[in-house]
């Protein structure tokens, strides 16, 4: 049976909308096989999810923080975050809408957008909708004009778990204009542990469900061409060693790509990915109706071996270079931007709606 309890995470946490003072809710999902899922009502973030091993050992396969200045934190990389109202870049903080030009905020470097600009979904403090018996549901109403977006959008996230290890993450937004809509979910996976950093990371083999990726400039922001992945290092389709694969990428940092995945209709949902760790049996598979999913292998996180600081994290942790791997299901980065790639537009009386399914296992 599937138990949801509610907690404080933090007190007197100043609303970046309102500048109200509120307290953060937290909520614990636990199910009768011994996995738990914790999230915050700031951000909508899933600050952590314990999943046992091979042996029964339990362990938190995810990164975070254990307390709101880690995730006010600039070092922040986004841990687990509910991510918009368009997730991934905008090329030059622009687009064309209905033959209007619309500016965005350029929150890096003064050139592109990421991840929603400055004050993203990730930072709202979003409302209790309802906690059902498996889970729970999020919402936040972003306004108007913010960030440079027109309309008002009202965003829900839903979040449960099954008994079968599946921890069911759905988000919908409707608006009152037409406006850029792409959620993800930005959670950091090490299922080695999340302090099993980088050595932990290699030892991974990974399945990506894709038949391309979409091409890219050097700031990461898609050219509008699709890159086929046969005979490349992209080619996931078949699990491959994630150590080796990220050797071959070299002189490149790691995985920092936006895959095109195969669906075969009429199914709504596809696999998207499989990440597995030998050495604790541990397994994630991913399953969702994005058209596409990023694939990160924290190549931004600090690197030690340069001198920089690593980023401290929960429970005494020390997150760097190449210590989580991330499965963004998405629609394409800067879509709006290219007419070829899923359209992002969410218009009046339509509905914007992205599943995805994290289903956790172990090899015996």
């Amino acid at each position: 049976m599937v138990n949801v309890t509610e907690d404080v995470f933090a007190t007197g946490a100043v609303n970046p909308f309102t500048k109200k003072q509120e307290d953060i809710k937290r909520f614990t999902l636990t199910n009768g096989s011994g996995l738990s899922v914790q999230l915050i009502s700031r951000g909508a973030i899933i600050t952590s999810i314990k999943t046992p091993d091979s042996r029964g050992q339990l362990d938190d396969v995810t990164l975070g923080f254990d307390d709101l200045p880690g995730y006010q934190s600039e070092r922040n990389p986004y841990f687990g975050a509910t991510i918009g109202r368009v997730c991934n870049r905008i090329g030059g903080g622009r687009f064309e809408l209905d033959g209007k030009v619309v500016e965005v905020s350029k929150n890096r470097d003064n050139k592109f957008q990421l991840h929603g600009g400055f004050v993203g979904f990730d930072k709202a403090h979003w409302e209790v909708v309802s906690v059902r018996q498996d889970g729970v549901t999020l919402s936040h109403t972003n306004p108007d004009g913010h960030e440079g977006y027109p309309g008002t959008v009202k965003a829900t996230a839903s979040f449960t778990l099954s008994e079968d290890n599946c921890l069911h993450v759905r988000m919908t937004a409707e608006s009152d204009k037409p406006t850029p809509v792409n959620l993800t979910n930005h959670s950091y996976f090490n299922l080695a542990g999340h302090k099993a950093g980088a050595n932990g990371l290699y030892e991974h083999t990974i399945e990506i469900n894709a038949y391309g990726i979409t091409e890219t400039d050097k700031d990461s922001i898609p050219t509008g061409k699709i890159t086929l992945v046969d005979g490349t290092s992209f080619d996931l389709r078949v699990p491959s060693n994630l150590g080796e694969r990220l050797k071959e990428l070299q002189p490149a940092r790691g995985y920092d790509d936006n895959f095109c995945v195969t669906f075969s209709p009429p199914q709504p949902l596809a696999k998207v990915a499989r990440a597995t760790h030998p050495p604790t049996g541990r397994w994630l598979e991913v399953v969702s109706n994005q058209p596409g999913v990023q694939f990160y292998t924290s190549n931004f996180m600090p690197d030690v071996e340069r001198g920089e600081t690593p980023i401290p994290g929960k429970d005494g942790a020390q997150y760097a270079k190449h210590g989580a791997f991330c499965l963004e299901t998405q629609k394409f980065p800067d879509s709006v931007n290219h007419s070829n790639f899923p359209t992002t537009i969410l218009r009046p009386g339509e509905s914007y709606s992205h599943e995805v399914i994290y289903k956790f296992g172990v090899c015996h």
